[in-house]
Order: structure tokens, then sequence, then C-alpha cells
């Protein structure tokens, strides 16, 4: 199997797949193999979506540059993606809390 490639990528998360891809289009022959299922292709990537999010990314939406507290619009949008509804989401809520506030400033 090895011998049928130029390079092999460890990992089918976002960042294999990309490199994966961007190898293929430069005309090398690629294998990707991970460790878990083609169920969890793009790994870590379907959790990791509820706290993807970029302050100021409206292209300069004033209401985006303001100073911001939880209860302003981007952190509103951004707890109620990632619900941080559980015990465990006590830091990652307060990460994005502290995010967007130091954003703000």
């Amino acid at each position: 199997m090895a011998g049928d490639a130029d390079i092999i990528v460890v990992g089918a998360g976002l960042a294999g797949l990309v490199a994966a891809t961007e190898i293929a289009d430069a005309g090398k022959r690629v294998i990707l193999v991970d460790q878990e299922g083609e169920q969890s292709l793009g790994g870590q990537a379907f959790w990791s979506f509820g706290g993807l999010f970029l302050v100021d990314s409206r292209g300069g939406n004033s209401a985006d540059s303001a100073s911001r507290t939880a209860t302003t619009s981007p952190c509103r949008d951004w707890i109620g993606s990632a619900g941080f509804d559980r015990d465990e989401d006590l830091w990652p809520r307060r990460w994005a809390e502290a995010y967007v506030a130091f954003r703000g400033r």
C-alpha cells in the first residue's frame, strides 16, 4: 500500500483532509489513514464547530466592534450555537466570554 503513494497522511481530521487534498491537487499520489472509521471523517471538527466564532468577521459591522459582554449579540450568537449546556462546559463558556470581551477592546 505505501509503495502506491508519494505521501502518506496520518490523521483524517480537518488538517489531514486539507493536506491530502493539497497533495492530490499537486499531482501526487496520497494515502490518508486514520485510526477511526469512516463515520469519524473530519475528526473533532463536528464538535468544535460549536465553538468556532470569530469576532469582527462580519465585514466590520459596528455592532461587532462595540464593547462586549455575555449579553451582546456576538457572544449570545456563539453561546446559542455552541450550547454550553453541560457542567463540563463551564470553562469553554468562560473562555468564549473572555475572548469576545478581549476582542472587543
